[in-house]
């Protein structure tokens, strides 16, 4: 039985499994998204995380101890300058796994892993996209509502032109 027996082998020996995992993590500090296997990416993202939050404490010893994980100096110094000055004030979560389609050619589920601070994706500019969007009922009500108060604008400007030219003529007649 499997009791306490809680990280994925991933089919690999443990002196493997260290090498991949610190590769993809050294790989995914450098260009900040990478596409690999699901199960790959949920086991990477419980590796690089306790990595990333050392990361904030830029001190000797949790750069050693970092780079202990990493094996690699240039990986080191951009997760300490570059990447532990954007994830300063998110209190972890620091990654993002989003499932793609399966692998052609063995059907493997595949996913992109990515560093939440660093995404082109998920941005104001794609809210705002998603804000223009109509319903294909017809108009929605908050649409309706500015065009029809420019309506109501337009005739309450021309109303009081008529009523004001129409009252002296009906007063007039009334006196008599």
């Amino acid at each position: 039985m499997r009791h306490g027996k809680k990280h994925n082998h991933l089919g690999r020996t443990t002196s493997h499994r260290k090498a991949m995992l610190a590769n993809m993590a050294s790989s995914l500090i450098l260009h900040k998204r990478i596409t690999t296997t699901l199960a790959k990416a949920k086991a990477l993202r419980v590796y690089v995380e306790p990595i990333i939050t050392k990361s904030k404490n830029d001190t000797t010893h949790s750069r050693r101890t970092v780079f202990a994980y990493l094996q690699d100096k240039e990986v080191v110094t951009i997760l300490f300058r570059e990447i532990a000055e954007k994830v300063a004030n998110r209190p972890g979560g620091y990654t993002r796994i989003i499932k793609l389609n399966n692998r052609l050619g063995d059907n493997a589920e595949m996913a992109l892993i990515e560093l939440v601070d660093y995404n082109d994706v998920y941005g104001k500019d794609v809210e705002a996209k998603e804000e223009k969007k109509t319903t294909r009922r017809g108009r929605s009500k908050a649409t309706a509502a500015p065009k029809a108060e420019e309506a109501k604008a337009e005739t309450a400007e021309v109303a009081p032109e008529t009523t004001t030219e129409e009252a002296p003529a009906t007063k007039e007649p009334k006196g008599e």
